[in-house]
């Protein structure tokens, strides 16, 4: 009987363990799609990517109108045509559509690119703050992205004043 209560005893421990634990975790709760949309170096960030790529985006869209207005004169101008100016029209058209989608893909993953260094920048300061508030205020653990939490746990404004006043 005394071993039975015993191992009883200890099971009940070992599950009650965890809850005790559980009571003296400090838990936090950053919001990483908020920071990057509402913070000021997210903003600023996002401000300077348009800058730098506004003159290529400003061609592409010239380039995207010249081939359309070119696709619509041949459609126009097409049945009239010998059919060796057709030909060789269609394949200009063509040729210009080539030029035209590698020039967007080009584009596109060069500002991905870009993007993508801007915000890894972002999320290293981010959680250089969020370090910070940890060890300062002694959070045993801090979640980025959750399904559900509490909004008393929610430190997402906290990270961003603190990132928002970080130059």
């Amino acid at each position: 009987m005394t071993k039975w209560l015993s191992a009883t005893a200890v099971a009940a421990l070992l599950a009650a363990a965890p809850l005790a634990c559980a009571q003296d975790l400090k838990v936090g709760v950053v919001n990483s799609d908020r920071i990057l949309r509402d913070s000021q170096p997210a903003r600023a960030a996002m401000q300077k990517l348009e800058v730098e790529f506004s003159k290529r985006d400003k061609d592409m869209q010239e380039m995207g109108a010249r081939l359309k207005s070119t696709a619509e004169r041949f459609e126009k101008d097409g049945p009239v045509m010998s059919e060796t100016d057709r030909v060789r029209r269609q394949r200009e058209i063509a040729e210009m559509d080539r030029e035209f989608q590698r020039k967007q893909r080009e584009f596109r993953e060069d500002f991905n690119q870009r993007r993508n260094e801007e915000l890894q920048g972002l999320l290293e300061r981010t959680n250089r703050i969020i370090r910070q508030i940890a060890e300062q205020e002694k959070y045993d653990l801090i979640v980025q992205e959750a399904v559900y939490f509490n909004p008393r746990i929610d430190m997402t404004e906290r990270v961003l004043r603190a990132l928002n006043n970080a130059k």
